[in-house]
């Protein structure tokens, strides 16, 4: 007797029996868990939801400053930024912002990540509204500090059809990128196929991917958010429906493709991709 309680105190008594588990690996399973339940309770506590609106400010501050900014030093450089390097660096820049913060609000960035993210049930509908003015104030930000200091050069770095591209041609190009965008977001964070910090270089590697081919046809935003800071700040509303319509249409497909591809989410491996796991 004195042996079997000296073992259970130790976490290493005998299994009970077949298909029996030792004291040390109910505590392990049972750590697990509570590590488990604590961090939802922590995707639920409103004290960090500061912290996770900041994020996704300073995040798609940085973003558009890139993104928009391409087009702005080009035009000040007088055609020293290829397309090449214009396009490539919002997807690296992205692929930094999901491994630098992913984990203190989810780096959505986009309005429509956000979208989609809550209509998979892995984000809460009424943290939504938060992110979008977050994401809307930090791309107007990037371009008040981009005309600030080289002016109303580039049209801002807008995202516009290209010449000869008509403005429904434009939405549909969005609509497929935005699709792709998506579905690459939410298929790297779902539960069945979660490949954690990698996730970052698959959605870093299609954005760069989508605008080297597409970025001619109507400048590969494929983000509401990255389009509106340069159209407010400089002026440039032309087509700009096309950025919303044609994102919000993709995100849409997305969400329906992901549910036919692993069915309802809500998982927990997603909900923290989303949400991130700020400590209290």
């Amino acid at each position: 007797m004195a042996q079997q309680k000296s073992a259970v105190q130790s976490g290493s008594a005998p299994r009970a029996g077949q298909g029996g588990r030792s004291v040390g690996e109910l505590a392990a399973a049972r750590s697990f868990v509570t590590r488990d339940l604590d961090l939802v309770a922590q995707f639920y506590d409103s004290s960090q939801e500061w912290r996770r609106l900041f994020s996704e400010l300073l995040g798609t501050f940085l973003l558009v400053l890139v993104a928009a900014g391409g087009g702005v030093v080009n035009a000040v450089s007088h055609g020293q930024i290829s397309r090449t390097a214009a396009v490539v660096a919002p997807g690296l820049m992205v692929l930094a912002m999901i491994l630098f913060m992913g984990a203190v609000g989810g780096a959505h960035l986009n309005p429509v990540v956000s979208l989609g993210f809550a209509l998979r049930r892995d984000f809460p509908w009424r943290r939504v509204p938060g992110y979008v003015a977050a994401q809307l104030v930090g791309a107007t930000a990037a371009c008040l500090v981009l005309r600030a200091m080289f002016g109303n050069v580039g049209q801002l770095g807008a995202t516009v059809p290209g010449p000869g591209i008509s403005t429904l041609q434009a939405t549909v190009i969005e609509a497929l990128l935005t699709f792709g965008l998506l579905s690459t977001i939410l298929g790297t964070a779902s539960g069945a196929q979660n490949v954690g910090t990698l996730s970052a270089i698959a959605v870093g590697a299609y954005i760069a991917l989508a605008g080297l081919w597409a970025s001619p046809i109507s400048g590969a935003s494929m983000n509401p958010a990255r389009t509106f800071g340069p159209a407010l700040v400089g002026g440039t509303w032309t087509s700009f429906w096309a950025y919303v319509v044609g994102p919000l249409v993709g995100a849409l497909v997305a969400v329906v493709a992901a549910w036919l591809l692993r069915g309802a989410g809500g998982d927990l491996s997603a909900r923290r991709a989303a949400q991130g796991a700020t400590a209290t």
